[in-house]
């Protein structure tokens, strides 16, 4: 099914999908450099995206059975959740470099936070991450890969995290004196 620009709106709009936005050279704020044409669309409701992948075989998804791929999964969680705590969604996406799954701005740092979600046994290896870290003028202070482990831990300047502990991630408020 082919979806025009209207109906990806009609979908944000609606509630029916996370729009995240595309960034091909980010800077703080993320907002002026964000692309108006190309963007990907998550569905807003993890539990009917897992009711379509999975059917009615969710015990294998709660068992966390290794063989199947929750990536997409994984992916629509951290999206619900960081809107949900009132973060812009935007992903970097550059032909030479790859793809890092979602960027949120840092306030405290006046940069950008990657973050990359995996599902698999080798949440160690992301190339485009590395990539992006690596390009000084991105200036990345803080970087996270969000997976299925339990254990935390930093290595090489990511910080390894547990796929729920996006719930934890906080937008700062703006500051009510700043808008007087």
């Amino acid at each position: 099914m082919c979806y025009t620009e209207r109906s990806a709106g009609d979908f944000i709009s609606s509630g029916i999908a996370l729009e995240v936005k595309a960034i091909s050279k980010p800077s703080y704020p993320l907002v002026e450099n964000s692309g108006k044409n190309l963007m990907k669309l998550y569905l807003n409701d993890v539990g009917i995206l897992s009711g379509i992948y999975y059917r009615n075989n969710v015990r294998a998804v709660m068992s966390d059975v290794k063989s199947i791929n929750l990536g997409s999964v994984y992916e629509t969680v951290v999206a619900q959740e960081l809107r949900a705590h009132g973060y812009n969604l935007y992903y970097y996406d550059n032909k030479k470099n790859g793809e890092v799954d979602y960027l949120i701005d840092d306030c405290d740092t006046l940069s950008n936070i990657p973050l990359e979600v995996k599902s698999g046994k080798d949440y160690t290896i992301h190339s485009a991450l590395d990539k992006f870290m690596s390009i000084e003028e991105y200036n990345v202070q803080n970087a996270y890969v969000l997976s299925n482990e339990r254990e935390v831990f930093v290595k090489n300047g990511i910080t390894y995290i547990p796929i729920y502990y996006v719930m934890f991630f906080e937008n700062a408020p703006v500051a009510e004196e700043l808008l007087l």
